[in-house]
């Protein structure tokens, strides 16, 4: 048990039997009347975003969440499967489980598995990661009426926006959290 004026971000909370992920939260204290904490919730497994108010100093119950470095070996059709990096044990988790990292992984790519009571529950990408485009229309020189992007394929099948210049088999960095372009990687 932890008090509303405990809540970080990323912290798992336990309200009414479901599991609620902390995104952002800010301490309020009013010129009248009681302080209070308003926070935005994201359901764990759903998915859904909420937005909910604490009084301060209230109570809330939080998830006890295992976050574990494992590296994601392969898609049988059926799961995908990561295997934990201390103790070599093999996990197959659903597609629902993935969610949308499915559009940034690669095989032997590091990734944290969050468990809550020896059971996944999502799976945390870093911030960037860097894709090969695997196709993209050639860019016409002068081109700028689409605004100077265009639209390319990744090597994990992932629509995203690059510019004009860059050409099939470019390795670029991708945002995880938007699918963003956020630049060209040379090595």
């Amino acid at each position: 048990m932890a008090t509303s004026n405990d809540l970080k971000n990323g912290m798992v909370l336990n309200i009414d039997g479901q599991l609620w992920a902390v995104i952002e939260f800010q301490h309020v204290k009013p010129g009248k009347g009681a302080a209070f904490v308003r926070s935005k919730l994201k359901n764990v497994l759903s998915g859904k975003v909420i937005d909910r108010t604490f009084n301060a100093g209230v109570k809330v119950e939080t998830a006890n969440v295992d976050k574990r470095n494992m590296n994601y070996l392969y898609n049988d059709g059926e799961g995908y499967i990561f295997m934990d990096n201390e103790t070599y044990d093999q996990v197959t988790l659903g597609e629902a489980t993935v969610g949308d990292a499915v559009n940034y992984l690669l095989e032997n790519q590091e990734a944290v598995v969050a468990m809550h009571e020896g059971n996944p529950i999502y799976v945390e990408l870093p911030a960037s990661v860097v894709l090969e485009v695997t196709y993209t229309e050639p860019g016409l020189q002068g081109d700028r009426s689409s605004g100077g992007t265009k639209p390319a394929t990744v090597e994990t099948g992932l629509n995203i926006q690059v510019p004009l210049f860059l050409e099939i088999g470019t390795k670029v960095r991708v945002d995880t959290r938007t699918g963003d372009y956020l630049g060209r990687v040379t090595e």
